[in-house]
């Protein structure tokens, strides 16, 4: 079913760095609050400053690290970290976080519903649908898909032709790892067409997205897919055994899982297009747990956005790591 999560307002970088400062200064004994909304609940942090007194034998350096540590932790904090990362790019820039684990599972974004070009990350909700058929046993993962001339677009391989017909793991290894656009086109033929897979994407509540034609997509409802994907609700294990291998260790690792620095899997499709690059990943192992994180970028180019992208991803791997303290 169609899942509706809520997102963290955004703060101004100069409001929470007040925030924090505040916490710092505030009297003994005195409580500083956080607090976000959403659409559908609060989100309320209590950061208590410790005591301090002239003869306290705290060191400063230890009171400054106690007091980070409590800060990193909340959507505040990280809301001004990407925020800082963003506008010192120059980028236009769509974040999504959607935690699976840890005590108490946030979903937090900046700019989350921001449309952007979808470039290659079409050809993920493409793999998740053939993924759930042949979890299903309606596709064989190795029946043949044959190629017809309205499939092409320049890409990695040459040997398209009248006739040519490839096993649905070998398309699916095509379009994941390497990101090749005939397999993907070919992948978006054999599930349905842009409508089918328009119609199954709405469905799980990704509703500003117009995939394939179009081809456009916010971070908010490619880390909705994510998220039930990774649940298990598209053809469970089954489904997950077959598509995550074709979606990790691609060509293009310099984005999310850089960020994430080898600590753990990183499950992931990139989209690149002129100034635009895309991640959208599921993180298997992070710190709190698994969690989703997609970044769209528009405005840079491919270093330059890659290494934003690693930036925010590092900056949400810390911020995991501060939660699970």
């Amino acid at each position: 079913m169609p899942r509706s999560f809520p997102r963290v307002v955004r703060l101004s970088v100069a409001l929470a760095a007040t925030a924090i400062a505040l916490i710092a200064l505030a009297p003994v004994g005195s409580e500083a609050h956080a607090t976000t909304t959403s659409e559908s609940r609060n989100i309320s942090l209590s950061l208590l400053a410790p005591t301090v007194t002239p003869a306290s034998t705290v060191a400063l350096s230890e009171l400054v690290q106690v007091l980070n540590d409590m800060a990193a932790r909340s959507p505040v904090t990280l809301t001004a970290a990407v925020e800082m990362l963003v506008a010192a790019s120059g980028a236009s820039v769509g974040v999504t976080l959607i935690e699976l684990g840890g005590p108490a599972p946030l979903v937090w974004s900046f700019n989350g519903s921001g449309v952007f070009t979808a470039a290659s990350t079409y050809k993920l909700v493409a793999l998740m649908m053939e993924a759930q058929n042949i979890a299903a046993g309606r596709t064989n993962a190795n029946g043949l898909v044959c190629f017809e001339d309205t499939d092409y677009e320049a890409g990695w391989y040459d040997d398209y032709e009248s006739g040519a017909c490839f096993t649905r793991n070998e398309l699916a290894r095509r379009a994941g790892l390497l990101s090749d656009n005939t397999a993907g086109h070919m992948l978006v033929r054999d599930v349905g067409g842009a409508n089918a897979v328009n119609a199954w994407a709405a469905s799980l509540g990704a509703k500003k997205s117009i995939f394939f034609t179009d081809n456009t997509t916010s971070s908010d409802d490619l880390a909705v897919l994510w998220a039930a994907e990774a649940s298990g609700s598209l053809g469970g294990q089954a489904a997950q055994s077959w598509l995550y291998p074709f979606l990790t260790s691609t060509k293009t690792e310099s984005g999310i899982p850089a960020g994430v620095g080898g600590q753990s899997a990183v499950v992931h499709k990139t989209g690149t297009l002129d100034e635009v690059d895309n991640d959208a990943a599921l993180v298997v192992s992070g710190p709190n747990g698994p969690y989703t994180l997609t970044v769209m970028t528009d405005g840079l180019g491919e270093d330059s956005a890659w290494q934003l992208i690693a930036s925010i991803s590092q900056t949400v791997w810390s911020f995991e790591g501060a939660r699970a303290k």
